[in-house]
């Protein structure tokens, strides 16, 4: 039987006089696919930030194995975020620092790694993404696809069990679009993650999902 990974009891969120969620009650299976398809603006990507424990809900609670996340201690509350990977919708990748760099310093920020594991990791990152060869160049120096993978694989970095993608086919012709999402689900499969897609593409929800979330006047 599988495990509940993360539960949403009763989640509202609004902005101003906005009402974009009001009570929202949704459960998640260890290991499932989520896709999150809508119109723009109505609330995709702030559940996905709810989830991900980016954002505190205006009411409800978000239960994470069994515990709420914002009633946890800060500690555990921390620890929990280290089991999470977090694609955002325009990347934000480090432009100072190059494609090799951006994957260590997630490593270097919360692990107790040495210099030569941290590096081992990162080629190894590169390598589960195809962009080995561009370990030494900036961000701006590699095509959209090639920043997607690199997004991609600094969310993989610390080898997360819940992984959040911030419509990580934006701007992506077709064909890259297909093999983002392919990549996606491969990595997926290797590690049983959780995952949690936003997208506007049908055709990429009904590729990556195990089931489809259609958010919109305020519900789910």
């Amino acid at each position: 039987m599988a495990l509940t990974a993360l539960q949403l009891r009763s989640v509202s969120h609004a902005f101003a006089d906005e009402i974009l969620l009001e009570n929202v009650d949704l459960s998640v299976e260890s290991g499932e696919r989520i896709a999150l398809v809508g119109p723009s603006g109505r609330g995709k990507s702030i559940l996905l930030k709810i989830m991900a424990g980016l954002l505190c809900p205006s009411k409800g609670d978000v239960v994470i194995e069994g515990q709420s996340f914002h009633q946890m201690s800060a500690e555990k509350r921390q620890q929990l975020r280290c089991r999470m990977g977090m694609l955002f919708q325009k990347n934000a990748l480090f432009d100072s620092l190059k494609v090799g760099e951006n994957i260590a310093f997630p490593l270097r920020e919360v692990t107790k790694k040495s210099e030569q594991e941290i590096q081992t990791l990162v080629v190894k990152g590169l390598e589960s993404v195809g962009i080995l060869h561009a370990i030494d160049l900036y961000p701006d120096e590699i095509s959209g696809g090639m920043q997607k993978r690199l997004g991609i694989a600094r969310a993989q970095a610390l080898d997360p069990e819940f992984l959040f993608y911030d419509d990580p086919t934006a701007g992506l012709d077709p064909i890259t679009s297909r093999k983002i999402i392919e990549l996606i689900i491969s990595l997926q499969e290797k590690r049983a993650a959780t995952i949690f897609v936003v997208t506007n593409e049908m055709a990429r929800a009904y590729q990556v999902a195990h089931r489809i979330w259609f958010v919109g006047s305020g519900k789910v």
